[in-house]
């Protein structure tokens, strides 16, 4: 058996999946509600979103305690990979083929079904496997995967115009980056897990929720709103060329996340990590500063930039604030809870934003410049106050 992991073929079913959320939360969500129901897009998709992000939260939940009860008695999670691809892959593709606004649903719930039976089960294999000495690299590769998969997702989103083919396309490149984590993963010699522990509810694991769903929910506000911002303030038409647009500004954004987390790997290991988050957030913080400034194209593609590179950074100190603090005998049940601090911003993110839009009376008008220098304002707060709720967590917390 091969007995030295590969942080980089550990993370590869990261990769895949995150193509797929790529092109679908930063382009084909929002452009598939307007394509279906026009008249209501903005508020369709609002909707939508938040409910697709209810099932993920659910079935993370559900399947967690299962993974590490399977993980006790000998598995290597495998099987949850398997299952999680497969169903993954033929919901993307009914996704892309809807021809109504009902399908769409119905397609979006089994895609976030079937992908999040492995989302848990996944995440914890870094901390199964990886030695605490190295989190820092290890959540320096998943970071960067992510972006880079997210890059992937936005430039076939942009790129691949027909439907069928760009569901196609992101299926056999998910199948394609499971197969490498499942085929590493099949010749590790995992360690021997530790003993059943209940998730016990901690002030350090609240104060790590609180400050990571702040976060996430200025994340998903960003990019959930991308598109209208492109054609509501920077002027371009709706249709493709706010698509190829958007898509060239969430690959940029992925690419320097990328490089963040590259830059922030060494000092996480070595520094204060809630000093790397704030350092991380102070970048996105000062890029939304500029959103909602911005009246042109160069102005907006430097502030996607400084978000990017921000983003990767926050992304690598918070994977590993995470493997510190959870208990490693019962890591996907745990990690199916954490990871409701993503899901739920999910489902808070566009609620929230829309129930303001119309407070104010732009839901109509959300297209136009207004709404979405809101919607950016809004996810300037949520950074804000969720990077400040992270130093409510000590050092001994964190195991510094």
């Amino acid at each position: 058996m091969n007995k030295t992991p590969s942080p980089a073929r550990l993370a590869a079913f990261w990769l895949g999946t995150q193509a797929l959320w790529g092109a679908l939360l930063g382009v084909s969500l929002q452009a598939r509600s307007i394509e279906l129901a026009p008249a209501t897009a903005i508020v369709s998709y609002s909707y939508l979103a938040a409910i697709g992000a209810v099932v993920a939260a659910i079935v993370q939940i559900a399947v967690g305690p299962l993974s590490d009860w399977r993980r006790r008695h000998g598995s290597k999670r495998i099987e949850f990979y398997v299952v999680g691809t497969a169903g993954g892959a033929i919901a993307l593709i009914a996704f892309y083929d809807a021809t109504n606004f009902a399908a769409l649903t119905t397609a979006l719930i089994a895609l976030q079904a079937t992908l999040n039976i492995a989302a848990g089960p996944y995440q914890a294999i870094i901390p199964d496997i990886i030695p605490r000495e190295k989190l820092g690299i290890a959540s320096s590769w998943m970071s960067g995967l992510q972006s880079l998969g997210n890059a992937v997702g936005a430039v076939c989103a942009s790129v691949i115009t027909n439907g069928r083919a760009l569901g196609a396309t992101l299926a056999a490149f998910l199948v394609a980056c499971a197969s490498v984590t499942i085929a590493h993963v099949r010749g590790l010699s995992l360690q021997t897990p530790p003993p059943h522990e209940r998730f016990r509810v901690t002030r350090a694991f609240v104060d790590l929720f609180i400050s990571r769903a702040l976060v996430y929910v200025g994340f998903y506000t960003l990019v959930g709103y991308l598109l209208f911002y492109v054609t509501g303030v920077l002027g371009v038409p709706a249709g493709a060329a706010a698509q190829r647009q958007t898509g060239i500004f969430i690959l940029a954004f992925t690419v320097l996340a990328a490089i963040g987390a590259g830059v922030a790997a060494k000092p996480t290991d070595r520094m204060d990590k809630r000093l790397v988050a704030t350092l991380g957030c102070a970048g996105t913080i000062a890029a939304l500063v500029l959103f909602v400034a911005s009246q042109n194209m160069v102005l907006s593609a430097v502030a996607t930039a400084i978000a990017g590179l921000g983003w990767g950074i926050f992304l690598v100190a918070d994977w590993a604030i995470a493997c510190r603090i959870l208990p490693p005998g019962a890591l996907a049940s745990t990690m199916g809870i954490w990871n409701v601090a993503v899901a739920g911003p999910q489902i808070v993110a566009p609620l929230l934003t829309a129930a303001v839009l119309q407070r104010l009376g732009l839901a109509a008008s959300a297209a136009g410049s207004l709404g979405p220098r809101v919607a950016f304002g809004l996810a300037l707060g949520e950074t804000l106050l969720g990077i400040a709720w992270l130093w409510r967590l000590s050092r001994c917390a964190i195991g510094e």
